[in-house]
C-alpha cells in the first residue's frame, strides 16, 4: 500500500492530508472529520484502515489550516468546509493513482454536513456518502439535492443526534438508510463499535460501487 502525506493548494492556503492507496484500489473515500478533530483522529484512522483492507483508497484531510482552526467559528462554517472539500476532491481526483476511481465521502460529526453539501454540489461525481455520528441537519436545504446514496450511522445512546438524523433523513430524496448501532454513544468508543461502523460503511460503499473497474470519476459542476 502506498502511504503519502499530501499538501493541497486551495485558494492561497495549503491543506494537509494522509493518503493511503492499496494496490489495485477499486474506489476512493475522502474523510471529512468533525469540529475539534483532525486527520489524526484515531476513530477515523481505524475506519480508514479497515476500508484500506478491502481495496478502498482513503484520504484523511484537514479542511482548515492550523491557524484557521484556532478560530472556533471556522470549525462550524459548513459552507467554507464544503467548498474546501469540493476543491480537495477536484485536486486529488486528477492524480494519476486516483483519477479513474469512483469517489465516496465519509463524514463524522459536523463533517457529515460538509460531505453532504459537497456531494449535493458534485451530483453524480460522488457515488456514495456515509455519516458517522453526524450532523446532516446542518446541511440544511442541500439535503434534498444530494443524489449520492447516503447512509446515516448513529449510536443508540446518542439521543439528541438520533433525533437530528431522523429529521434530516426525511428530507433526503436519494437512496438512503438510517442505521442505529445498539449500545454505542456519540463517539463509538465502546469495544467493537467502530468495527461495526466500518463494516456498515464498507458494505454501503461496495453495494453502490457497481462497476469499480470502468466507472471513471467525473466531476459534474
Amino acid at each position: 500500500m502506498k502511504t503519502i502525506e499530501i499538501s493541497i493548494p486551495v485558494y492561497g492556503n495549503t491543506l494537509v492530508g494522509n493518503l493511503n492507496i492499496p494496490h489495485d484500489s477499486e474506489s476512493f473515500i475522502i474523510f471529512s472529520h468533525g469540529s475539534g478533530s483532525s486527520r489524526f483522529s484515531k476513530r477515523n484512522m481505524h475506519v480508514a484502515n479497515l476500508l484500506n483492507q478491502t481495496k478502498m483508497a482513503t484520504l484523511l484531510i484537514d479542511l482548515l489550516t492550523a491557524k484557521e482552526d484556532e478560530e472556533y467559528e471556522n470549525r462550524f462554517d459548513i459552507d467554507l468546509l464544503s467548498q474546501r472539500l469540493i476543491s480537495v476532491t477536484d485536486y486529488v481526483t486528477k492524480l494519476p493513482d486516483l483519477k479513474n476511481l469512483p469517489v465516496g465521502y465519509f463524514g463524522a460529526s459536523t463533517g457529515a454536513a460538509s460531505a453532504i453539501k459537497a456531494a449535493a454540489y458534485l451530483h453524480r461525481g460522488i457515488f456514495a456518502v456515509v455519516s458517522r455520528g453526524g450532523r446532516p441537519d446542518l446541511a440544511d436545504t442541500d439535503l434534498k439535492f444530494i443524489q449520492a446514496p447516503t447512509l446515516l450511522i448513529v449510536g443508540s445512546l446518542d439521543g439528541v443526534v438520533i433525533e437530528l438524523n431522523k429529521q434530516a433523513y426525511k428530507f433526503l430524496k436519494c437512496d438512503k438508510k438510517l442505521e442505529i448501532i445498539d449500545g454505542a454513544t456519540h463517539l463509538f468508543e465502546e469495544p467493537g463499535m467502530l468495527d461495526k461502523v466500518a463494516d456498515l460503511a464498507k458494505s454501503w460503499f461496495q453495494e453502490h460501487n457497481l462497476n469499480p473497474k470502468t466507472n471513471k470519476h467525473v466531476l459534474h459542476k
